[in-house]
C-alpha cells in the first residue's frame, strides 16, 4: 500500500470530520454506487442525497452526543483509497467510540464507488477521547 495523494478523496474525509454533510454529498457522483454495513445493517443508496441521508443518521443520532470525528491513517490499493474516520461521543450508557473505514474510488471530481465498514460504539469504560 502506499500514500494517499490530496484528492477528492481527502475533501471527502475532510468534510465527514467537519460534519459537513452537505459538502460531502456535493463530492459523491449522481450515480454513486455505494454500500456500508453496520453492527445490526446493511446500508445502500443509489445517489448522494440517499447517501447524506445515510451519513445523517451515523452522525445525528438522537441517542448519541458526538464530541469529535478523528481520521484514521489512508492508504492505497491500486485505485481504491481506504480512509477512515473515528468517533467518539457520549451516549446514555455513558461515553463510546467507533471506527469507520471506507473504501473509495474517484472519478474526476467525484467519489463514484464508497463502500463503508462500521465497528458499531464501543463502550470506553468512563475514559474520554483523547485531546
Amino acid at each position: 500500500m502506499s500514500a494517499v495523494p490530496a484528492s477528492v478523496t481527502v475533501e471527502f474525509v475532510d468534510a465527514i470530520l467537519a460534519r459537513d454533510l452537505s459538502r460531502a454529498r456535493g463530492l459523491l457522483h449522481p450515480a454513486i454506487d455505494f454500500r456500508a454495513m453496520t453492527p445490526s445493517r446493511v446500508w445502500e443508496a443509489e445517489d448522494p442525497a440517499g447517501v447524506e441521508d445515510v451519513l445523517r443518521a451515523w452522525f445525528e443520532h438522537p441517542d448519541r452526543d458526538v464530541e469529535r470525528v478523528e481520521p484514521t491513517e489512508p492508504a492505497s490499493v491500486e485505485d481504491t483509497v481506504r480512509v477512515g474516520w473515528r468517533v467518539y461521543g457520549r451516549g446514555a450508557d455513558g461515553p463510546f467510540v467507533y471506527e469507520q473505514q471506507a473504501f473509495v474510488r474517484e472519478e474526476g471530481a467525484h467519489v463514484v464507488w464508497l463502500r463503508v465498514m462500521c465497528s458499531g460504539p464501543r463502550p470506553t469504560a468512563g475514559r474520554t477521547a483523547p485531546a
